[in-house]
């Protein structure tokens, strides 16, 4: 069919050619004016018509044929006029037709590709679990079917679950299908000349320039960062936090003054990210934190999970519990839901921010954000390994948790691609289900016995179970994870659930089972 298309606009071009020789060899090919001949009608030589062209005395009147031709030649000209525009219509109209074609004719093969080829669905396993990540759920999700042609109506029912699931595979799985989705990276920056190494991370790893862009945000009015800053050029967007002035804080919270400055600093920056430069989503790391190779990637990947999912409000890059001993190396891919809200590193859409803004904290805004009134029961996605590693020992926080935890956290140097994957599994229906049954079929340990490698039987995953805020904090520290609790939630906690590597081993520090809420006295 687009053959035959090119091949009328071909024909209708050759015919435009050939109209206009045709009329040069008309006008060029007529006999003189004012010949008089013997024939008759227009031929040449014809009486009447080549009489009009004589004037009084039967002199030729020169003016009056030419105004004449130019009359004719006008007219052919608005005819071969209309032909350009009807020519170029049609020729607009096949190549629109050719692209929808060619549209539904790559859809189709997709779909049938898929259908072709998906293998059986693999018998279930009890000892599946959350541990087998992405590539466990696309097995589960997969659905046995024939290559032949349906011819009952449960075939067809058949083949257009496939097509949906095709679709919400393609939803989940590929976050950015389409350029015009921009995820602006957003760094705080304030005194640290070290931003540099921050930066030269983001710079060497981001994809995209477009698509990614770097907004520096600085607070302080520091000479010698905004100079280091300054170095990257239009690599970066610098922008300036316009009140530098001292906050009016209680007597006993003078030495709070920073923690102040810093929320009214976030405050100012997100305002300019979404309401300035009206960004739809925005990353947020800080001057003193460096990121993974597939840092970019594994936002990409998340961002139309916490689009479609309204129990999460947060992406983060962070784990809190992710000390190299902790953690799993062999699980590079492994993705968690959790009720702490980690930052260091985290995304949130629009939506949130017009949800917070008109209550933003004076002071001390990521613990704010762990209140149960602005958490409102939704959670973050976190990974296994994190995606970022802080090196700022020094700062508001006069290295609090530094070096006892945060300098030990061990940072992904794996690419793992996880704009391929299927993520649905972390819709919390699935997750839920699947998490919780994984959790309360493990078998239940003493903190003792779990401490006697000898005793222990198989790979795990155990669980030990705690029923206060005392025995949490006891068996935390006996188990190396952090012990706070902010809220009543405890640090990369879900449902009350810790999950972390102890000596190798899949543990999961639990409540009772039925858990139901935190309780906010235990913070």
């Amino acid at each position: 069919m687009v053959r035959k298309k090119g091949s009328l606009i071909l024909c209708s071009a050759f015919l435009f050619v050939a109209w206009n020789a045709l009329l040069l060899l008309y006008l060029w090919g007529r006999p003189p004016i004012g010949h008089i001949g013997e024939g008759g009608g227009s031929e040449p030589g014809g009486k009447a018509e080549w009489g009009m062209g004589r004037g009084k005395g039967g002199q030729f009147n020169l003016a009056g044929e030419m105004i004449r031709l130019a009359e004719e030649v006008e007219i052919q000209l608005e005819t071969q006029k209309k032909l350009l525009k009807q020519i170029e219509s049609q020729r607009a109209v096949w190549a629109q037709q050719k692209n929808v074609r060619k549209r539904e004719t790559d859809a189709t093969k997709q779909v049938k590709e898929r259908i072709v080829h998906q293998p059986q669905k693999p018998p279930l396993s009890l000892k599946d679990n959350v541990d087998h990540g992405a590539q466990t759920e696309v097995q589960h999700t997969q659905k046995p079917v024939h290559s032949v042609a349906p011819d009952s109506e449960l075939e067809q029912n058949h083949i257009i679950e496939i097509k949906e699931e095709i679709v919400g595979h393609n939803k989940l799985g590929s976050s950015f299908d389409s350029p015009e989705v921009i995820i602006p990276i957003l760094v705080i920056a304030c005194d640290r000349v070290t931003v540099k190494r921050s930066l030269d991370k983001l710079i060497q790893y981001r994809p995209s320039p477009e698509l990614y862009p770097i907004i520096v945000s600085q607070d302080c009015g520091h000479t010698e960062t905004a100079h280091v800053i300054g170095l990257y050029g239009d690599q970066v967007t610098h922008i300036n936090q316009p009140d530098l002035s001292d906050i009016r804080v209680r007597p006993e919270h003078r030495k709070f003054q920073g923690y102040y400055k810093i929320s009214r600093h976030y405050h100012w920056a997100l305002n300019q990210v979404f309401n300035t430069f009206s960004h739809s989503a925005v990353v947020i790391v800080e001057d003193d934190l460096e990121v993974a190779p597939d840092f970019f990637e594994y936002f990409q990947a998340l961002y139309p999970i916490l689009h479609s999912d309204p129990t999460l409000w947060c992406v983060s890059a962070w784990n809190d519990n992710g000390r190299d001993a902790l953690v799993d190396s062999s699980k590079t891919e492994l993705l968690y839901r959790t009720d702490f809200f980690p930052g260091l590193g985290w995304m949130l859409l629009k939506d949130l921010w017009n949800e917070l803004e008109p209550k933003w904290p004076s002071a001390f805004w990521d613990d704010w954000m762990r209140q149960p009134e602005q958490r409102k029961d939704r959670s973050c996605i976190r990974p296994e390994i994190s995606r970022t590693i802080t090196f700022g020992r020094k700062g508001v926080s006069l290295g609090q948790f530094f070096d006892q935890y945060l300098r030990y956290i061990k940072l992904n140097t794996e690419f793992v691609p996880f704009t391929k994957q299927n993520l649905s599994y972390l819709i919390k229906e699935k997750y839920d289900e699947k998490f919780i049954k994984e959790v309360y079929s493990s078998p239940l340990m003493k903190i003792e016995d779990l401490q006697q490698i000898g005793s222990l039987r198989g790979p795990g995953p155990y669980r030990v179970q705690y029923s206060s805020r005392d025995s949490f904090k006891v068996f935390a520290r006996n188990l190396g994870v952090m012990d706070d609790l902010k809220s009543g939630v405890p640090r990369t906690g879900y449902r009350g659930i810790v999950c972390f590597l102890y000596r190798g081993r899949r543990v999961f520090l639990a409540p009772p089972e039925g858990w139901i809420q935190y309780d906010v006295s235990w913070s």
